[in-house]
């Protein structure tokens, strides 16, 4: 067997542990009475209307306009891109093209106090526009809430508006190193053959002149234009973060509604479960995998000890797919089939773990030494994980393609059991895949390296007899 180095041991599950730990509670801090949110954690996931509830409302087309079916499929689809680009996958959405209403259900914000359903509605009906404009002139300057200047109104040349967001093909966050290898955030621009044409058009105008980009009334950037790009690719640049920029791309894919909302009606949810609910199944949670903790030590001694960790690594990675802990990956709506979903992977997890104490158990019950049982244990417990885990992870996907947004079963079933079987398929997957990351590989890992200390080579510690030395 290929001995792994002592000290890895520690220094993984010292890594698994703090790892686990931020992601499950999250980083934050505070200046003066404003919470920054550093990392994401349990906290910060936006609940499902099962759960937390949420907000139903009604639109019509402002003005009286006479909406054709096209135009009010097209703002069903385009509220529909918002709410998906914001993380959320338990809504319902209904176009009635006979009275050209279109109707909408979705959860509270994750860190939502005031229920305020007015500004809940504003999050996914408001028509944000964006526009490149000549210079930088405008009117107002707010303080943002990070603290940073907040340019508002264009006045003067900066008025004239040389295109705007539709001739955009698609936006994406993206990062490069400058000159000092510092990390810098940006949202690179793919445009349209139209706007290609247009866009060259216009920075042949503007070389050497300032071209700013806005997004309703607030200036996002202003760039210098240094040379004629016809390419049809551009960079905003504006001292983003990461999520800034995530979120910057995702209100331009979004785009603008074909005509303005107004809201005819609209109220708020009682969720089905209730958050007490959620509270007592967190306390049986912890319960149970203090259950299982105890069950896995008594039986398999060191490997359960080892697969306590990565469990414990498995559930932090999974919570980090679904809550926006890594700013690259938007957060996920937890509803209470996705909780299932996380539940089954857990349990999938601790068989994974079985399976290979069981294995290195048999090998030195058949006399093997310590290296060769951990050696051939864990060879021969990888195909049936693998053949496992392969089936669900295909069975997820499956579960994401056939039911998740905009598909011929949202038809047959209705959207909202499309939200949720999607739900479902999406944390199993994030779970499957993360105990193939902690389960299979980490726990390995750290099995080998934990088996190179003189004092810790018993077999009985790996679950032989207690007379094995």
């Amino acid at each position: 067997m290929k001995r792994v180095p002592k000290p890895v041991f520690f220094i993984v599950a010292l890594l698994i542990l703090a790892f686990s730990f931020t992601a499950i509670f999250g980083v934050s801090y505070y200046t003066g009475d404003n919470k920054n949110t550093a990392v994401k954690g349990l906290g910060d996931i936006r609940w499902g209307i099962d759960i937390r509830g949420g907000v139903e409302a009604t639109f019509q087309p402002a003005g009286g306009v006479n909406a054709t079916d096209e135009q009010l499929e097209s703002a069903k689809s385009i509220i529909e891109t918002r709410m998906i680009s914001q993380g959320i996958t338990d809504y319902e959405l209904y176009a009635d093209k006979g009275n050209d209403r279109i109707i909408v259900r979705f959860p509270w914000k994750s860190d939502e106090k005031e229920f305020n359903a007015v500004e809940a509605i504003n999050e996914i009906s408001s028509t944000a526009k964006l526009t490149f404009r000549p210079g930088r002139e405008y009117e107002k300057t707010d303080i943002g809430s990070d603290g940073s200047y907040v340019y508002k109104t264009p006045t003067g040349e900066t008025e004239t508006v040389l295109m705007d967001g539709s001739y955009i093909k698609s936006a994406k966050a993206s990062v490069y190193q400058d000159n000092d290898s510092t990390p810098q955030y940006v949202v690179s621009l793919e445009f349209t053959d139209k706007g290609k044409d247009r866009f060259g058009e216009i920075t042949s105008q503007y070389v050497n002149k300032t071209i700013s980009i806005w997004m309703d009334e607030i200036m996002l950037s202003a760039p210098t234009v240094n040379q004629a790009i016809t390419d049809g690719k551009a960079q905003i640049e504006g001292d983003f973060t990461a999520e800034e920029a995530t979120q910057l791309a995702e209100k331009i894919n979004a785009g603008a509604l074909p005509f303005q909302l107004e809201t005819i009606s609209y109220g708020n949810i009682s969720p089905t479960l209730g958050e007490n609910s959620l509270i007592a199944m967190g306390y049986a949670g912890i319960i149970a995998f203090i259950i299982i903790a105890i069950i896995m030590i008594i039986f398999y001694r060191l490997p359960g000890l080892i697969a306590i960790v990565s469990l414990v690594g498995q559930m932090g990675l999974s919570i980090a797919a679904i809550s926006g802990y890594f700013t690259t990956i938007s957060s996920f709506t937890m509803t209470l089939p996705g909780i299932a979903g996380l539940i089954l992977s857990i349990g999938i997890g601790v068989d994974c773990n079985v399976i290979t104490a069981e294995r290195i158990k048999e090998e030195l019950k058949a006399g093997r030494t310590l290296d060769g049982a951990l050696d051939r244990g864990t060879k021969n417990s990888l195909s049936a994980i693998v053949d496992g885990n392969m089936t669900v992870i295909i069975v997820s996907i499956i579960l994401m393609l056939v039911f998740g947004p905009s598909n011929i079963l949202s038809v047959l079933f209705g959207e909202s059991t499309t939200g949720t079987i999607y739900s479902f398929g999406f944390t199993l997957l994030v779970g499957v895949i993360a105990n193939f990351i902690m389960g299979v590989f980490l726990s390995r890992v750290m099995l080998r390296s934990v088996a190179g200390f003189k004092f810790i080579r018993k077999k009985w510690l790996f679950g032989g007899a207690k007379n094995d030395k």
